[in-house]
């Protein structure tokens, strides 16, 4: 299986390739696209104040060596400007690299001890290697999480064990990632209680921050049964090694992989609990992983030495993966330097339309799903459109409950497949799985999820939800 998987891998392209294409997209893009600025207050977009910047969009500034532009003036980006852009990406997302990184040495830890295929045997055999029961059951789990406290990077953790779950099962690591992954994008796509969108999304457009979640709960209800049975029918497509969970048994679980499988779950416990109620960012997080790499390392018995070589082999599997997180913020950067990332805000915000109800409510949804290659940020998404968003719904009659459920939908859908969001390369990091082979297995469901999102946004104006 593991053969037949990097046979596979090998026939796609190198994600490299398809960020590099995007980047040098992006780059030609400041020479074709107006330049132009909305005042702010503070983080959020003044409704009203774009304003195009004049500049000199001649091919000669390709070979310019300046690298900064001056405020209140712009300039196309250069070549020189936009490789430079990717090492400004690597220091922006560096918290992101850096956790990545750990996590992936902590998972060599527990995998060359031997904990995590133990663990998977006791697992598997408490539900008689029935997928069926167990698959929707994570997913439930995991959907839950997202969709009420907003959990998406903390799932970085599982997404390892989910993979090595499914290979137990002689399924691909595509498959395992998908377990999260789905039930994740379900979640955020309704945030039913998800502090990261709806605290800055829903007071832009004057509304009490949590408010209209039975309507959003149904949504995800819907989404999540949609998701579960889309990963399902991919299971039984590709198959599974019914053999391999007969031979399941826990007589592998010893102390020691009891001891280690359980400060894991404490772990995961701990960081669900202080990324919530102290609000942990990514040094916060990486310190803590390190401190539970070293207990773990204490706990496997392959001592100092082989506990360190088998953290740095855990690195090395994800290290490529992780410089792609940094190359997908150079998008973002190059952007940002030709000053057309609000240009593309005023462009989208003007192929809405005021003329229907419904179309500015689909208008709103498209909109999001391209604004969210280029800010693949839910909360930063959330400034930068909600207060346009908000005048517009205002003028087409669209409530201020579904210009904010076009909003949900239109960046959760996106961030399913964009390859410059850094949470979705650190999961295939985390599962060694090419972003080529994801959005294969999955734009069926993407297809699926914006045809569910254009009824539901139906409905919701229909009942001035």
């Amino acid at each position: 299986m593991k053969d037949d998987t990097a046979k596979s891998l090998s026939k796609h392209t190198n994600p490299i390739i398809v960020l590099l294409g995007i980047l040098l997209l992006a780059m030609l893009l400041t020479y074709v696209v107006d330049s132009g600025n909305y005042e702010r207050d503070g983080r959020l977009v003044v409704p009203g104040s774009y304003e195009v910047i004049e500049k000199d969009s001649s091919l000669t500034n390709l070979f310019s060596l300046h690298t900064e532009t001056p405020e209140g003036t712009a300039r196309p980006v250069s070549v020189v400007g936009t490789l430079m852009s990717i090492p400004t990406g690597l220091e922006r997302m560096a918290g992101l690299i850096f956790m990545v990184l750990l996590i992936g040495g902590m998972f060599g830890i527990m995998t060359t001890s031997g904990a995590i295929d133990a663990g998977l045997e006791r697992l598997l055999g408490t539900v008689n290697g029935n997928i069926y029961i167990l698959v929707p059951s994570l997913m439930i789990v995991f959907g839950a999480g997202s969709t009420f406290l907003g959990l998406a990077s903390e799932y970085i953790l599982i997404i390892p064990l989910m993979v090595a779950m499914a290979n137990r099962l002689g399924m691909s690591n595509v498959v395992g990632l998908a377990i999260v992954t789905v039930a994740v994008k379900a979640g955020y796509l309704s945030s039913v209680t998800n502090p990261l969108p709806l605290t800055i999304a829903q007071p832009l457009v004057g509304l009490q921050i949590f408010s209209g979640a039975g309507l959003r709960f149904v949504f995800f209800v819907i989404f999540l049964l949609v998701g579960i049975a889309f990963t399902l029918w991919m299971i039984r497509r590709e198959g599974f090694d019914k053999s391999a969970v007969i031979a399941f048994s826990s007589e592998r679980l010893s102390k020691r992989h009891v001891a280690m499988l359980l400060v894991l779950l404490a772990g995961i416990a701990m960081i669900v609990f202080f990324s919530n109620a102290h609000e942990w960012g990514h040094p916060e997080l990486s310190s803590f992983y390190i401190g539970l790499s070293i207990i773990l390392a204490a706990i496997s018995g392959l001592g100092a030495s082989g506990a360190a070589d088998a953290f740095v082999g855990g690195m090395k599997k994800i290290l490529m993966a992780s410089m792609l997180i940094g190359v997908a913020s150079a998008v973002a950067v190059t952007l940002e330097n030709g000053r057309i990332l609000d240009s593309v805000v005023h462009t989208l915000t003007d192929f809405i339309g005021t003329d229907s109800t419904f179309f500015a409510a689909v208008g709103m949804f498209m909109s999001q799903l391209a604004l969210d290659f280029l800010i693949p940020s839910t909360s930063g998404q959330a400034a930068v459109s909600m207060p346009i968003l908000g005048p517009i719904g205002q003028l087409t009659g669209v409530q201020p409950q579904t210009t904010v459920l076009a909003f949900l939908f239109g960046n959760g859908i996106t961030n399913m497949l964009t390859p410059t969001s850094g949470t979705l390369l650190a999961y295939l990091a985390a599962a060694q799985v090419s972003w080529t082979q994801w959005a294969k297995f999955i734009v069926l469901l993407w297809a699926v999820y914006i045809a569910l999102a254009i009824m539901m946004l139906a409905y919701a104006v229909a009942v001035a939800y």
